[in-house]
């Protein structure tokens, strides 16, 4: 891997990802059942990358916050291992790519009602009961982890566009209904999914969530002190590389090399061990869910500084 040394200076190189990458012409889809997200600008784009070493830099709207969506699934389940002392979770959830729909009805009636990962709907809806064992709030819970670890009072919940969304979350609860039948959801299907909606409803720019995802850069250590151990930390990451990208985690890994997990809000975390943590966001989405210019981007990025687990 290419040291944080070898690589080209990050300002600059950040600057020129933005001016090439940045959209000029409206392509790209938006997700049809969150109504808000179709009105976000289709030429936004900003890029953050937090170093272990402490610095931070950032260039175009990286200071613009944004829907988070599923990247919060990183956090709620470095949140649940963190707690999850005699491994239970691993009961109840997988850890292989699930090769079919993030919301996929059919599997996990074919799999009696444990998700492939907890990245897909399904397993983050695992994740969200489980962390509901502590606290009713699981949403709230999560959101003052984020704001914690991103060392800013700017992450906020926007419970407009969270009672929005779960007005279209029929799926999900459908989703839960099956993991209840299935005795794999211990709270009711409804209080789960407005949870699971509302932490996917956390509002934070592209440098807050390089700032908070830098932990699993730092085997496990977080900004006020260890969030997972060095172990789960790897494991985290080996999680994003091979289930993060939706359907297309094979081409993300391909294509850049490092592990990462996509929102369709449009933003992508990603991960160097050792060296930094990375967001980019561009709301316009490809076929699988994932941000078209944010991919590209981060492609170049990845060839031009030599940054791979490969």
């Amino acid at each position: 891997m290419t040291t944080a040394l070898e690589a080209p200076p990050l300002g600059p190189l950040l600057d020129d990802l933005v001016l090439s990458h940045r959209p000029r012409h409206e392509t790209g889809s938006v997700p049809a059942n969150i109504p808000f997200l179709a009105k976000v600008p289709y030429n936004s784009f900003g890029m953050a990358i937090a170093t272990t070493s402490g610095q931070v830099f950032s260039s175009g709207d990286a200071d613009v916050p944004f829907s988070i969506q599923s990247i919060s699934k990183v956090f709620t389940l470095a949140m649940a291992l963190r707690g999850d002392t005699t491994g239970t979770l691993w009961t109840r959830v997988l850890r292989e790519p699930s090769g079919t729909a993030f919301n996929s009805l059919v599997q996990l009636e074919v799999e009696h009602g444990i998700p492939r990962n907890p990245f897909i709907n399904a397993g983050a809806l695992v994740v969200t009961d489980h962390l509901m064992e502590e606290t009713s709030d699981a949403a709230t819970q999560l959101l003052r982890f984020l704001t914690a670890e991103a060392g800013s009072v700017g992450p906020f919940i926007d419970e407009a566009a969270a009672s929005s969304e779960l007005s279209g979350s029929s799926r999900n609860l459908a989703l839960a209904h099956f993991l209840k039948d299935f005795g794999n959801l211990k709270r009711t299907a409804e209080s789960v999914v407005e949870n699971y909606v509302r932490q996917c409803s956390i509002m934070m720019s592209c440098v807050e969530l390089a700032k908070a995802g830098l932990f699993l850069a730092r085997e496990g250590q977080g900004r006020l002190g260890p969030v997972l151990s060095p172990s789960d930390a790897k494991r985290v990451g080996s999680i994003m590389l091979t289930c993060g990208m939706y359907d297309a985690a094979g081409e993300f890994a391909y294509r850049v090399g490092l592990p990462g997990k996509s929102g369709v809000g449009g933003g992508i975390l990603v991960i160097v061990p050792g060296e930094c943590a990375i967001c980019v966001w561009s709301p316009r989405l490809d076929a699988k869910g994932n941000s078209l210019a944010g991919t590209a981007a981060l492609a170049d990025l990845s060839d031009r500084t030599g940054w791979s687990v490969f």
